[in-house]
């Protein structure tokens, strides 16, 4: 395990001592890699979304027992029991917490208020922007590459427009970039843009702490640099993940085909997440709300929890989608998380170490 040896804003924020995290994947992000990823240094995030909130407490205190060190929850902030999550955040102490859409300012408040580090995920500048007012510590951005729920920029051209857009508001806040990110060469890049660190999902769920299926791993690492295909015919919105049997046909299926199952997927999602049909429609509304989608995205919607823990879970392909970067391509090994974050930084400070050496000496930087 190596010492600090990179200083950002990231680090000094949540505490760690590398600017990497390790992002908030739905049935990746247990307690198993969110503490390996900590206790190698890195900033790990447990995902709450597919968690009851007593599976969540339970999970938040079993991350404590394995480390010592700060981790985050990552949460939906349009979920009927955000307030009550943060609440769990607050009572056992936890140092960041994550939203994969922006949180309301009186929820960023009440975390703030206890201490708690507020980082959205945004698609936008302008949306960065916003958060940011809001009272936000920093913001995580996505760019195509990455794998999940995903946009159609890539993080080369969303990384600067969100500091630029940032800088020129009068908030300039952390950035941490995440989409396309696996290696040193990465993290080099990413600082030199601007950023704070760099969030990686698809590199962490392959590694030896990460509980999915070995088959499983196995076949993301078999797959290539095009072997990842983004569909809306999931649950609605654009989705990265890999090129299997099952997707192509869900690409190539009429709305009627998808239907009976569509609506099976939705009542074991009910079963599993033990809602009500009265939470499960309130959940509908605020996703309504909050991300625009029309009723028949909404009907899709439970799609993506039953389908992902299909796969990750319970390892069978032939029922599940298996959400992943286009990174999966130029992955060929399942290192630990101390291995991992290592062989980054170690090698993003050779890079930055190389780069400065291209500069001709001519006096202190502006």
């Amino acid at each position: 395990m190596i010492d600090q040896q990179l200083r950002t804003p990231l680090t000094d924020l949540a505490g760690v001592r590398h600017p990497v995290v390790q992002t908030g994947m739905g049935w990746v992000a247990g307690p198993s890699l969110v503490s390996g990823t900590a206790n190698a240094g890195g900033l790990g995030i447990l995902a709450s979304a597919t968690m009851s909130l007593d599976e969540l407490e339970k999970a938040i205190v079993e991350v404590a027992d394995r480390t010592d060190q700060p981790f985050g929850v990552n949460l939906r902030a349009d979920a009927g029991d955000a307030a009550d999550r943060c609440r769990l955040l607050i009572e056992h102490g936890v140092k960041v917490a994550s939203f994969a859409l922006a949180p309301k300012p009186e929820l960023i408040a009440m975390l703030k208020e206890h201490g708690i580090v507020v980082i959205p995920s945004i698609g936008a500048p302008k949306h960065a922007v916003k958060v940011a007012s809001w009272g936000a510590d920093a913001v995580m951005i996505q760019g195509g590459e990455g794998g999940g729920h995903t946009g159609s920029v890539p993080t080369t051209l969303l990384l600067p427009a969100v500091l630029d857009a940032l800088a020129d508001a009068g908030t300039p806040i952390p950035v941490i970039a995440a989409g396309g990110f696996f290696d040193g060469r990465g993290l080099a890049a990413a600082l030199s843009y601007g950023a704070a660190g760099v969030g990686m999902g698809t590199r962490f769920l392959l590694t030896r702490d990460s509980r999915v299926p070995d088959p499983v791993k196995q076949r993301y690492l078999a797959a290539g640099l095009d072997g990842t295909v983004v569909t809306a015919k999931v649950d609605g919105m654009p989705h990265r993940m890999l090129r299997t049997p099952l997707v192509e046909e869900v690409e190539e299926s009429s709305v009627v085909k998808r239907a009976v199952p569509t609506l099976k997927r939705t009542l074991e999602f009910k079963r599993t997440s033990k809602m009500t049909w009265q939470q499960l429609l309130a959940d509908g509304r605020a996703m309504r709300h909050a991300q625009g989608r029309s009723l028949a995205q909404l009907a899709l919607a439970a799609n993506t929890p039953t389908m992902l823990r299909s796969g990750l879970v319970e390892g069978d392909t032939s029922a599940g989608v298996l959400a992943a970067g286009q990174v999966v391509g130029l992955l060929t090994d399942l290192p630990s998380c101390e291995e991992l974050i290592d062989r980054v930084v170690t090698e993003a400070v050779s890079r930055l170490r190389r780069g400065a050496s291209y500069v001709v000496d001519a006096g202190p930087l502006s």
